[in-house]
């Protein structure tokens, strides 16, 4: 059993050998098959491989070729081109050449030329320095016969030239002189009347009318006696704590207080019209009364001066100047209430001020004070112009301020264009229509007068007033004046106003001379 099982062992081996033989066998032959199927392919391949070769070979010898012989045809192009621009450039040279020899035949030649206008220069300028000589020979001896014959020297002479020259220059200088200002006159009048113009639209104040005298309405007659009181007591006390006359008249149901003090006259308005409403009217309730409307006033006197500043922009015043400008307030001059009046010289003073390129805050200030002297008049004497003056001085204004309010009526002659802005302003304040009233009485006497002065001077046969007294027109016999005198007694007349006559603004004469012929056809 054993022994079959080996030999079956054997026997299974010895198969498997055989097996694995035939399949080596097998193997092989396939291998081989596919070597010589590999080998023909890659013969193929060579073979393909030597052809696409050649025929690269074939593709890059003719670019080549081509490439070469572009590039020889760029090479002979610019061979060419580089041959042209050496013969363009030669041909050039060559013309540059023949010019430059032609230059210097002239450059030769020129100098030639120039060597002999030298000698020929040099022959004039002899010749005329001989002649120079003479003529120089022949001037003295001139001269010496001029001096013989004229009988003055030569020094003389140049003296009566230069006298004579300077005469006519000073005469000419004199014309351009009038020239020149004539131009300037009429230029400044023209931008005179832009200003004024420019100043009085853009501000045009209203006035408000005040008097001397302040009317109290009164409930009814029987009001009077209780004013007046047992024996007149309580008319005397109001006279006593105000300062102020009362008229009590035949007005029907009115009481007229008249004062020139206008706060005092205030005062006693107000307190008058309280004492009305309280019914209680006696000596110990009129003195209550009044300290209590003086407090009032004063208050209302301080809160109308600081207003004022406030409004026109001023700042930096002295309290005691600001209470002063409140008291302006109550102050009228030709009914034209002074604050209102002061105000509106402030604002056209800064309109100008502004055209012609001053300060405008010290104009303003400059036109706000120049009538507070006008505060305290009635109490110093003197020209308000120069109390103003001396209260700003006083309160330690600016210098030019002080002068500004001095001058603005003449006092004191203007020296700066403050001076003449506020003088200005102020005239136009006042002369504006509609500004100031009078009293018909004065305004008749006022033309009136101006007429009557007309009329005393030698050869003037008419006057007329006009324009509500702002101009008079005066005619003159035309066979007693020339026109020379006529304007002499223009000017005189104008001088006699300004001496005479007391008037606001300014009064324009005019003289008018005319010569008649008459005859009769017959």
């Amino acid at each position: 059993m054993d022994t079959i099982m080996i030999i079956g062992g054997i026997a299974g081996i010895i198969l498997i050998i055989i097996v694995g033989f035939a399949g080596f066998l097998y193997g092989k032959r396939k291998v081989e098959k596919q070597f010589e199927s590999i080998t023909v392919y890659s013969k193929k391949i060579i073979n393909e491989a030597h052809r696409q070769a050649k025929t690269i070979k074939k593709e890059a010898m003719l670019r080549a070729k081509d490439t070469i012989y572009q590039l020889k045809n760029e090479l002979d192009r610019e061979a060419k081109e580089k041959n042209e621009l050496l013969i363009a450039q030669e041909s050039r040279l060559v013309h540059k050449e023949e010019s430059l020899d032609k230059k210097i035949n002239q450059v030769e030649s020129r100098e030639g030329l120039i060597l002999k206008r030298e000698k020929n220069i040099n022959k004039i300028e002899e010749d005329l320095q001989l002649k120079n000589e003479e003529y120089n020979k022949i001037i003295a001896e001139q001269r010496v016969q001029l001096e013989k014959v004229a009988g003055i020297s030569s020094e003389e002479a140049k003296k009566l030239l230069v006298i004579s020259m300077e005469s006519e220059a000073k005469h000419d200088a004199a014309k351009l002189i009038r020239k020149i200002e004539n131009e300037a006159r009429e230029t400044s009048k023209k931008k005179a009347q832009e200003i004024i113009a420019l100043a009085v639209k853009r501000y045009a104040g209203d006035y408000i009318s005040e008097n001397t005298v302040s009317v109290v309405d009164l409930p009814s007659e029987e009001m009077k006696g209780r004013i007046i009181g047992r024996e007149g007591r309580n008319i005397r006390a109001i006279e006593a704590a105000t300062g102020i006359n009362l008229i009590v008249d035949d007005t029907p149901e009115a009481v007229i207080l008249s004062g020139f003090n206008p706060v005092r006259r205030e005062v006693a308005r107000v307190s008058l019209l309280r004492l009305i409403e309280d019914g209680r009217i006696h000596p110990a309730r009129i003195e209550e009364i009044v300290k209590k409307v003086e407090k009032e006033i004063d208050a209302s006197i301080k809160e109308a001066g600081e207003q004022a500043t406030f409004d026109v922009g001023v700042h930096g015043i002295d309290p005691e100047i600001v209470k002063l400008i409140g008291r302006l307030k109550y102050r009228s001059s030709y009914a034209q209430n002074v604050l209102a009046h002061s105000r509106e010289v402030a604002f056209i003073c800064g309109v100008m001020a502004s055209e012609l390129g001053v300060n405008v805050k010290k104009a303003k200030r400059a036109g706000l004070l120049h009538d507070i002297g006008k505060a305290v008049d009635h109490e110093i004497e003197g020209p308000h112009a120069i109390i103003g003056a001396d209260l700003a001085r006083k309160y330690h204004e600016p210098a030019d301020i002080v002068h500004a309010i001095q001058a603005h009526h003449e006092d004191i002659p203007p020296d700066t264009i403050l001076a003449v802005l506020v003088q200005a302003a102020d005239t136009l304040s006042g002369a504006r229509p509609g500004a100031r009233r009078e009293m018909i009485e004065s305004y008749i006497k006022r033309l009136e007068e101006l007429e009557k002065i007309a009329m005393s001077f030698t050869g003037v046969s008419k006057s007329f007033a006009i324009q509500a007294g702002r101009e008079i027109r005066i005619m003159v016999e035309g066979d007693q004046v020339d026109d020379d005198q006529s304007a002499i007694i223009c000017k005189d007349i104008a001088s006699k106003i300004e001496k005479e006559l007391t008037y606001p603004g300014q009064i324009k004469v005019t003289v008018i001379r005319e010569t008649r012929s008459v005859e009769y056809a017959k």
